[in-house]
């Protein structure tokens, strides 16, 4: 769920610079507007070695679609946690941080722009089901843990993480739609205080 910026450096193999010149020109046109002319004119090679590898706009975003979404598995935190209830506050912050940096909103606004196609597209809906399902699991797993650690309450881990997976994908698309960070600030608040009251066992009063 993290917002990572997916090229920290220049790429050097053809596949990677074909998805930084993908996704550049998917920031600066947007879906509706990008052509593989545009994703061309951000390639640093010859625009025939995109065709060589995609037959076209869609096969190719697909594939870029891919590619950030393994970033955001590869920037989930998973260690160095005291305990379940440690680890899923700092997944929370990590996925809903109080404020985004200009490079996160891109992010943000690459994959929404993407989100877009999947109503209409099994391709699409495919690479953000496996994603779902990843961070779900994910989820679902910390809570489970806290349960056996004694941290949590024998609530149910499927349930509690479907409702924090759900607040926390619409709050970041509220974010990338708008621009607000106001509901972001107070859905942080609801989901810390969610956490406390629903998840949280007590010590000091039994």
């Amino acid at each position: 769920m993290e917002t990572p910026t997916p090229f920290q450096s220049s790429p050097e193999n053809t596949h990677s610079q074909i998805m930084q010149a993908s996704y550049e020109a998917l920031r600066k046109h947007g879906y509706s507007n990008l052509t593989i002319q545009r994703i061309g004119d951000e390639f640093p090679k010859s625009k025939s070695l995109i065709y060589q590898h995609y037959d076209g706009k869609d096969e190719l975003l697909v594939a870029l679609l891919e590619f950030l979404l393994e970033q955001l598995k590869d920037h989930v935190p998973t260690d160095g946690f005291d305990d379940a209830h440690e680890h899923l506050q700092a997944l929370i912050d990590h996925a809903l941080p109080a404020s985004f940096e200009s490079e996160h909103t891109d992010f943000m606004g690459a994959v929404a722009a993407l989100r877009g196609q999947a109503p209409h597209d099994d391709a699409y809906r495919e690479q953000f089901a496996k994603i779902s399902e990843f961070h779900r699991e994910h989820m679902t797993d910390i809570i489970r843990d806290g349960i056996d650690q004694g941290v949590f309450r024998a609530v149910d881990p499927e349930q509690s993480a479907a409702f924090l997976m759900t607040a926390l994908h619409g709050a970041r698309n509220q974010r990338v739609t708008t621009g607000n960070d106001e509901p972001i600030a107070a859905l942080r608040r609801e989901l810390f205080e969610y956490v406390q009251m629903r998840l949280v066992i007590d010590t000091e009063n039994g």
